[in-house]
């Protein structure tokens, strides 16, 4: 069978293993998907380098949408129902009077017959990852079907039905509830859930002021305004939003959270809510969790070939503590995911202590902190224990107890995977200290510190060659010499971007590893610039110097990098 084969390419390529191969094989037959959709899922392999040993398999040709440009002229022979049911694409003419097309899966005969028929044309096929085409028809056809955005937004802002009333301390008070059936809110909230997941956002934000209400999109972690509505229209919003994610909606005094399952298209999402009262009424924001973003591989996460290397070998330790730190929104948890993703193996138990469980990831055992009930980081660790973990995931060291907990468990012979919230990677050692663990403790229990926060990327399809000017790079701390062979690149800004000249983020990182020195330096309580100082001259590249290297690289620019990382005064 074609699969089995295409299985056994993949095992003697060392792509997967066999006990992976078993594994997907049997997720795929329980839930009816390919095997290459299997693994893709399981995270075993990633679904470019997926989708690229298909093609090679079936002796087909694989291609990049990152890389490659579609004329319209070549768009309007495929009438756009015809894509997006099929999810194919079409990519160029051939001399026949044919047509070129992308899709996923080469064995799908029966598309193939049937585009044939509908287009009355020969169709020849090459191969490029789901993901890629949904994006390529949704940027190529107009990203949104039917009524537009403006349009319903518009019509909504403009009707004059009063949803609510107004009290003088600003609560909204309900003579009636709010009929959280209106059509208009039902489609409204619908539509800003749709779009958000269209422009690729992480967060909504509904936030109220004195005359109106803002809402806002955090899209490649900028927050970009999308409208403003009417401030009566507040109180129906946030009942809808309740209404969806099982809240309360009489508590209006007090912070609120819960959860909402949504599908859009064929993406599965779960959406945090989080409502807190403010002096002009109750103010949202609904976390997106896409769980195709925990898919990545840690190959895929920004670092660069050194710290790469270290880091894998690091989680192949039997036992120690590896630490992620970096403020809310600097991707720890993406890294952290990707790091058990490549650790989760039949031969493995992997435990998580999560606050809150924000993606469920297939073959490690998640348990979320409930503090209502006593259930805490460290009662969580301690009960762990008895459960004879490999891995142990502790979501956040945030006092004594948890960390004394997380300590122990790596001194008992297990790998701890923990996060912090520290600027950078040698304050992570005073942080510890400060919360009361012994110095002696941090030194013989972590073995790295791994710091990192997220910079927007040049966007492929308008990224253009672009040359700074000099006072700009002598600014950054570098030297014309140092840049003689750099390759700047600057988004013009396009439909793919939202014009902005970005698309997609990656991470740069700084990589503090604890040999025998730096645990001498713990000891002796050495200042946190003199343990700096000493890992840079190890090779450890600061956050600075590598979000300078990914600027050289036409990666991303010299005002990411200024907005997320600061020049210190080892960074020469």
């Amino acid at each position: 069978m074609a699969l089995e084969g295409f299985a056994q390419h993949l095992v003697k390529n060392k792509l997967i293993t066999q006990d992976q191969v078993l594994d997907a094989d049997s997720l795929a037959r329980q839930n009816k998907i390919s095997l290459p959709e299997a693994i893709f899922a399981r995270g075993y392999i990633d679904e470019i380098d997926v989708t690229k040993s298909l093609a090679e398999y079936h002796r087909m040709e694989f291609v990049d949408l990152n890389e490659v440009e579609i004329p319209e002229s070549v768009i309007e022979l495929m009438p756009e129902t015809v894509a997006r049911e099929n999810a194919v694409i079409p990519m160029a003419e051939t001399g026949t009077g044919g047509l070129k097309v992308l899709m996923s899966d080469p064995n799908d005969v029966d598309t193939i017959e049937n585009l044939r028929f509908i287009l009355n044309r020969d169709v020849s096929v090459a191969i490029a990852p789901k993901s890629m085409i949904i994006l390529a028809i949704n940027n190529s056809y107009g990203q949104m079907e039917g009524e537009s955005a403006d349009s319903i937004l518009q019509e909504f802002t403009d009707t004059a039905i009063d949803f609510t009333e107004t009290v003088d301390d600003g609560d909204e008070m309900n003579k009636d509830e709010v009929d959280e059936s209106s059509s208009a809110i039902v489609r409204l909230v619908q539509l800003m859930v749709a779009e958000a997941v269209q422009v690729r956002a992480s967060d909504i934000h509904v936030e109220p002021f004195e005359d109106r209400v803002r809402i806002r999109y955090r899209i490649d972690g900028v927050l970009h305004e999308r409208d403003t509505l009417p401030k009566r229209q507040l109180g129906a919003i946030i009942s809808r939003i309740k209404i969806l994610a099982k809240i309360d909606i009489a508590e209006r005094r007090r912070e609120q959270d819960g959860r909402i399952k949504v599908s859009v298209g064929e993406k599965e999402l779960d959406l945090r809510v989080s409502i807190i009262p403010t002096n002009n009424g109750q103010s949202a924001v609904l976390r997106l969790l896409d769980k195709d973003n925990i898919k990545i591989g840690v190959r895929q996460l920004g670092f660069s070939e050194a710290n790469y290397k270290t880091f894998m070998e690091l989680t192949k330790r039997p036992n120690g503590i590896i630490l992620v730190t970096g403020p809310t929104g600097s991707g720890k948890t993406t890294t952290l995911y990707a790091a058990l993703n490549s650790l989760n193996r039949p031969d493995r138990k992997i435990i998580t202590a999560e606050d809150p469980v924000e993606y469920y990831l297939p073959g490690i055992n998640q348990v979320e902190v409930k503090h209502k009930i006593g259930l805490d980081f460290a009662r969580i660790i301690r009960s762990m224990l008895r459960q004879a973990p490999n891995v142990i995931l502790v979501g956040e060291m945030r006092d004594k107890e948890t960390a004394s907990m997380g300590i122990q468990a790596s001194l008992t012979g297990h790998l701890v995977f923990s996060t912090l919230h520290t600027n950078d990677a040698p304050t992570a050692i005073t942080r510890l200290t400060e919360i009361g663990v012994p110095g002696y403790l941090v030194a013989s229990s972590v073995v790295a510190i791994l710091a990192q926060r997220l910079v927007r990327t040049v966007c492929k399809k308008c990224g253009a060659p672009h040359t700074p000017p000099e006072h700009v790079i002598l600014d950054a701390g570098l030297t014309m010499e140092d840049v003689k062979d750099a390759t700047f690149r600057k988004g013009k800004g396009c439909n793919a971007c939202q014009r902005s000249g970005f698309r997609g983020r990656l991470g740069i990182y700084e990589l503090l590893i604890i040999d025998a020195k730096v645990r001498q330096m713990i000891f002796d309580e050495t200042p946190t610039n003199e343990v700096r100082k000493y890992a840079i001259s190890k090779g450890m590249s600061t956050l600075y110097m590598d979000g300078l290297k990914k600027v050289m690289a036409g990666v991303t620019t010299f005002d990411e990098v200024f907005r997320v990382a600061k020049r210190t005064e080892q960074d020469g």
